[in-house]
């Protein structure tokens, strides 16, 4: 009772010297005036969220299917009409049909994710990025989930924080950071803010990563639920389904991420690409399970430069830039056969669709399409540079980002790239890593001299068997095309007419199933998928084996002995 007095008289105190306050200047008054308000208040907080619920995971599958289940069974009966031959002469209806189911289902699709939140936030950032495989309309609505999903509030933010430095460090907040400013980032698991250290700490502005509470057992139960929507939707994914949950799993220990990205930082700063790549500095003694502190790197997102520059082009018009490349994505992945049809120039695209291909804007026209060729080889630069670095992580650290999507890759005000986010870092064996390169280097050897090596399906065969594939039959030629799907291109399965890798996958499951994926392969294929969504958001068409080839010959060469150098123009050469 004398505590709540002497609470009351602080408050009124407060008042009649500074006039009557706003309701959050009260709060704050009264929680720094009585210990005990403010561990009941970070309880309410923190332990309140984070403490079991029995009915939770019931209730989110619940309102899963709720939502979910009316659109599964809609494209499921439109797919049963099909099937039965309705609309079999007119394929044009047929694809208008698809279109009007995207366009209707796609935006419920979107508020069930920011409803949920936890896994389903992670899953609509990895179907955002592919262009090539996810209707535009999914990918047009989930796109907002790269790095904006709504955040939390900064209140139960700070109440995190402060436990964890306190818990874990024996600090007050107010001893580590000045300030807590603008939110960077709200994804699925966690939050990012930018920050400022006191002058005790260095005074540096930091990136503060703080983990949103219980998100570990959300993530665990709505697994189950997604895992029933693929053997329902999305049959043939269950290996990768697997695979992301055992790797998504380790998440959610901010530690681990910190002396991941201390140890990738290191490998990069060792590497080729050391001057173009940077990847952020972990406080390691600042962080623990919930909290990472690192070094802040200021740029823009990859996709998110290459509008801006387009915009500008387009005299500051960022809608019409938007326009532009959406409809270059869909010239992308909406055709069958890229490879054999005749490719038009940007810019005769670009007059398509403002409406500027005529004489009289030809000074104009010119003047845009030195700019649009400056965008377009810059686009393709950087690409090409972040594939380079990935492939020298993947083939010659054996550590590196199993999760590359859009909002993970910035273009720094310095002009490199910055490389954030290690939370589903992936580590290969030697083993692993060599058996990889094999099969990497076969795929790349066959699309880079198709004229010289005709026919190599054999020796990718047998790189995919020596790495652990098997299939029922052992098939060489469907297994080769397993090979190119996983870590290559799609492009063989829309020759085929197959218009997803999703189709292409239950074709080849038909002639010879896939009966063994070896753990290894999976989060190297999804990241072979990643940047090829991610090509399409900047409209290039990717083969990730010819890119990762030289890495993979470099890694066989040297045999992880360190036995090769770069030149300059990062060919292995063998030293004897």
């Amino acid at each position: 009772r004398r505590q709540l007095l002497a609470t009351a008289s602080i408050a009124s105190l407060a008042i009649l010297t500074h006039g009557a306050p706003s309701f959050p200047r009260i709060r704050s008054t009264l929680l720094h005036a009585n210990p005990t308000i403010t561990e009941a208040h970070k309880r309410t907080i923190v332990e309140r969220e984070s403490s079991a619920n029995p009915f939770q995971p019931t209730l989110r599958a619940i309102k899963f299917w709720r939502r979910v289940g009316p659109i599964v069974i809609h494209y499921k009966f439109t797919e049963a009409r099909y099937a039965l031959g309705a609309h079999r002469n007119d394929p044009n209806r047929r694809a208008d049909k698809w279109e009007a189911l995207h366009t209707k289902h796609a935006p419920t699709g979107l508020q069930v994710i920011l409803e949920l939140r936890g896994l389903y936030v992670k899953i609509g950032q990895v179907m955002s990025s592919r262009a090539d495989f996810i209707p535009r309309q999914y990918v047009d609505a989930f796109s907002t989930l790269q790095d904006s999903t709504p955040p939390y509030e900064t209140e139960r933010i700070e109440s995190i924080l402060r436990e964890s430095l306190r818990g874990c460090q024996g600090v007050e907040m107010e001893d580590v950071f000045e300030s807590l400013g603008e939110v960077l980032g709200s994804a699925s698991i966690g939050q990012v803010h930018k920050a400022k250290l006191t002058p005790a700490y260095g005074g540096d502005t930091v990136a503060v990563k703080v983990m949103h509470p219980n998100a570990e057992n959300l993530f665990r139960n709505d697994f189950k639920v997604f895992r029933t929507l693929c053997k329902i939707a999305l049959p043939g994914w269950d290996p990768i389904l697997r695979e992301l949950e055992m790797q998504m799993m380790t998440e959610f220990d901010y530690i681990n991420e910190a002396r991941n990205l201390k140890r990738v930082r290191e490998n990069m700063a060792r590497s080729p690409y050391a001057n173009k790549v940077k990847v952020p500095e972990p406080m390691i003694d600042l962080c623990s399970k919930n909290l990472l502190v690192m070094e802040y790197l200021s740029g823009k997102k990859l996709a998110d430069s290459i509008e801006e520059k387009l915009a500008r082009i387009l005299g500051g018009d960022v809608q019409m830039a938007r326009r532009v490349l959406k409809a270059k994505q869909r010239t992308l992945f909406e055709s069958k056969d890229v490879s054999k049809q005749k490719k038009q120039g940007f810019l005769r695209e670009l007059s398509e669709i403002v409406g500027e291909g005529n004489d009289n804007n030809s000074n104009l026209t010119i003047a845009k399409a030195l700019q649009l060729l400056y965008v377009t080889r810059d686009a393709r630069k950087k690409l090409s540079l972040l594939l380079d670095a990935t492939g020298h992580q993947i083939f010659a650290d054996g550590l590196y980002n199993g999760d590359p999507h859009p909002g993970n890759i910035l273009v720094l005000d310095c002009g490199r790239l910055g490389l954030i986010d290690y939370g589903q870092t992936r580590t290969l064996t030697k083993r692993d890593r060599l058996a990889l390169a094999s099969v990497v280097a076969a795929l790349g050897k066959h699309h880079q001299h198709q004229q010289d090596h005709p026919d190599n399906t054999r020796e990718i065969s047998h790189a995919m068997q020596t790495l652990g594939f098997r299939s029922r039959g052992s098939d060489d030629d469907n297994m080769a095309r397993f090979a190119a799907l996983y870590f290559d291109s799609d492009a063989e399965g829309k020759k085929l007419g197959y218009p997803t890798p999703q189709k292409y996958l239950m074709h080849l499951n038909s002639v010879d199933p896939m009966v063994e994926v070896p753990d290894p392969a999976v989060f190297v294929a999804r990241t072979s998928f990643l940047f090829r969504g991610l090509g399409a958001l900047l409209q290039q068409q990717l083969r990730t084996s010819v890119h990762w080839r030289k890495h993979a010959l470099l890694a066989i060469d040297t045999d992880g002995e360190g036995r090769a150098l770069y030149n300059l123009g990062l060919t292995p050469i063998t030293v004897e």
